[in-house]
């Protein structure tokens, strides 16, 4: 009889800016400070109101309360991975880099950064480093043509053009 390993693969480290990581930061302090309270607040508000089978206030103030602390685990996660500050400065693709790429069948060339969809800092696209296209693309020199899987099952073909680091 084989055992089979309970250990999980690491998390991937997730590249943000650092105005980036403080806005997070700050939304976490926030959340899981005055935000809980304020939540609580309205919860025992509701509840006095009576019967908690109508009581409506009282139902949203918790499916409310269960999205905050959704939100607090994510964060959490989030901070706890992320690598903070200069981009890697390695011509290879990897997160923090920004990267262009000529999708197969087009002459157009996308730019974006390759990174946490949490930074919206950015005045170009952010695409995530754990989304199909920046699994296929992470590693990847320009030059190199690349082919992934989309979620609906069919394959996407691209080639990358460049990758620099992102430099604000």
């Amino acid at each position: 009889m084989t055992q089979q390993s309970t250990q999980q693969p690491p998390k991937p480290v997730t590249w943000l800016t650092q105005e980036a990581h403080d806005r997070l930061q700050s939304e976490l302090e926030h959340l899981s400070g005055p935000g809980r309270a304020e939540i609580t607040g309205r919860i025992e508000a509701a509840r006095e109101e009576g019967d908690l089978r109508e009581n409506g206030g009282y139902h949203a103030a918790k499916e409310e309360q269960g999205k905050q602390e959704a939100r607090i685990r994510q964060l959490i996660d989030l901070l706890r991975t992320a690598k903070v500050g200069e981009a890697p400065s390695a011509g290879r693709v990897a997160p923090g880099m920004v990267v262009e790429v000529r999708f197969a069948g087009s002459d157009e060339v996308e730019r974006f950064l390759l990174g946490s969809r949490e930074d919206t800092s950015t005045p170009i696209e952010v695409y995530s480093a754990n989304s199909p296209l920046g699994r296929a693309i992470h590693g990847r020199e320009p030059g190199e043509t690349v082919s992934y899987q989309l979620p609906n099952g069919r394959s996407m073909t691209l080639d990358i053009v460049s990758v620099e680091p992102y430099s604000g």
